[in-house]
């Protein structure tokens, strides 16, 4: 069965803003502001349990359902840091975890067990109960980026190539080994 899924990333956040490592704060008032000009949308929908991405959900209309398998990457002990922070103390593992994907200095998640992750989750989505096999999931940009890598079998390397702005949307459709996709479609228009 041909399943489409939509991966929206969450409205912006001071997190996000501050290039931080999600601390579980929710949205600032430009994401609250951006999701009350996106309108709202239904449909079966998965969430990462994360303050952004619930909060993106409700401001969607989306009854979300969060999944383990789609859970941003467990950062360890960089959560709630900021990136210039933690280059600033560790540069080496900063860019170990830049350039290795199988690398995780932070005592989390490798960006490669991630992608493994998300992308069983992907393979596995056309046997889930869906609207017609279309599934809504508000998940953390890494989670877009994990399951792009994995639907294009590009390299683990490839995951920092990929830019998933605030608010958009990310269509995934097909199957196992066989995924098309459509990229950053914003949910909200530019200046809108």
């Amino acid at each position: 069965m041909t399943v489409r899924v939509t991966l929206i990333s969450p409205a912006m956040s001071v997190a996000l803003r501050d290039a931080r490592f999600d601390d579980g704060l929710p949205l600032d008032p430009a994401g609250f502001a951006s999701l009350e000009r996106a309108g709202r949308m239904s449909g079966r929908a998965y969430v990462s349990d994360s303050a952004r991405c619930r909060a993106t959900a409700k401001g969607l209309g989306l009854d979300a359902e969060a999944l383990p398998a789609l859970a941003g990457c467990a950062m360890g002990r960089w959560r709630g840091l900021r990136l210039d922070e933690v280059a600033a103390a560790d540069q080496a593992a900063v860019t170990s975890w830049l350039t290795d994907p199988g690398s995780a200095p932070h005592g989390g998640e490798s960006l490669r067990d991630l992608r493994i992750r998300v992308g069983a989750w992907l393979d596995a989505s056309a046997d889930r109960d869906g609207d017609g096999g279309r599934l809504l999931c508000v998940v953390e940009p890494d989670v877009v980026r994990a399951a792009l890598v994995h639907a294009l079998s590009a390299p683990d390397s490839a995951f920092w190539r990929l830019d998933v702005r605030p608010l958009t949307a990310t269509g995934l459709s097909g199957r196992a080994g066989r995924w098309n996709v459509q990229a950053g479609r914003p949910l909200v228009a530019p200046g809108g």
